[in-house]
């Protein structure tokens, strides 16, 4: 891929796929800006980029992601610096195995893993309109599958589990998308969701004891590596094969089918109507 001349944004791009990711875009010659909480860890992975890409087009972002404030930041910083982003890498995540809050008082899985998802691409789709041809491209998972939401507790305050929390948080990675490549129709900008695979990263290490422990057990029997579990990423990102394509759901460079529910257009649309109350876009 040659991606002179491309900006591309990438979110939680200071470990794992997501820094990969941006390596591999910068390599390619785009100029990335990547999007992070930990100020002086970036800058640590700004300098490891710009030697590894062999040019200084990479920058940094302040921005935490769990809060509508941190992405707020962030994107008001963004529209500040570039005048048109080729590429939204919408990649940030985590797994949370007990509930908590964030300052907004919602859900930790559902504000970081889909809020921030819907409340930055809404905030900068004028920079992707500003594009040739913008692409949107979220990172879910297909821990997905068997997932539902329950459009009356999206919060998972009756009864929690961290699993169900992220597998509904990826569901809605995938309803977002659809919903998104439906409203985009007519323009210039394309949505793609993934599923990276399981991949052997710093994902899960937030959490402490016996659950930390057993995500560590099974990255080491079964986990695939960074580099493998950012292709895809990287592909939707750069890839000619998928200009012009939107509204899909990848898994190693291929369009596959996600999870039968979906595909239901009324829960998508009750979900973004939900979601624009939630980050107060209505």
């Amino acid at each position: 891929m040659n991606l002179s001349g491309k900006t591309i944004v990438v979110t939680g791009a200071t470990d794992g796929i997501g820094k990969v990711a941006a390596r591999e875009l910068a390599k390619a010659g785009a100029a990335v800006v990547l999007v992070g909480r930990n100020a002086a860890k970036g800058e640590r992975v700004v300098k490891e980029l710009q030697e590894a890409s062999g040019h200084k087009n990479v920058d940094f972002v302040l921005g935490d992601l769990l809060t509508l404030k941190g992405v707020r930041g962030a994107a008001e910083t963004l529209k500040g610096r570039v005048k048109a982003i080729d590429v939204l890498l919408n990649n940030a995540g985590a797994a949370f195995v007990k509930r908590g809050v964030t300052e907004d008082g919602f859900e930790q899985t559902f504000a970081l893993n889909h809020l921030s998802y819907f409340l930055m691409t809404a905030l900068l789709l004028d920079l992707l309109k500003a594009a040739p041809s913008g692409r949107v491209v979220s990172v879910a998972s297909g821990a997905h599958v068997g997932a539902k939401l329950d459009l009356a507790d999206l919060q998972n305050a009756h009864a929690y589990s961290g699993w169900r929390a992220y597998q509904q948080s990826k569901l809605a990675n995938v309803y977002f998308t659809y919903e998104l490549a439906r409203r985009l129709q007519g323009t210039s900008v394309t949505a793609n969701c993934l599923h990276p695979g399981f991949v052997a990263s710093r994902f899960g290490d937030n959490n402490k004891g016996i659950v930390a422990t057993m995500f560590g057990f099974f990255k080491s029997i079964a986990a695939i590596s960074e580099e493998e579990g950012a292709k895809t990423s990287i592909y939707l990102a750069g890839s000619p094969d998928v200009a012009g394509v939107s509204g899909k759901y990848f898994e190693k460079c291929k369009a596959v089918r996600s999870s039968p529910v979906s595909y239901d257009e009324g829960v998508a649309r009750e979900l973004w109507r939900t979601s624009e109350m939630m980050t107060g876009l209505t």
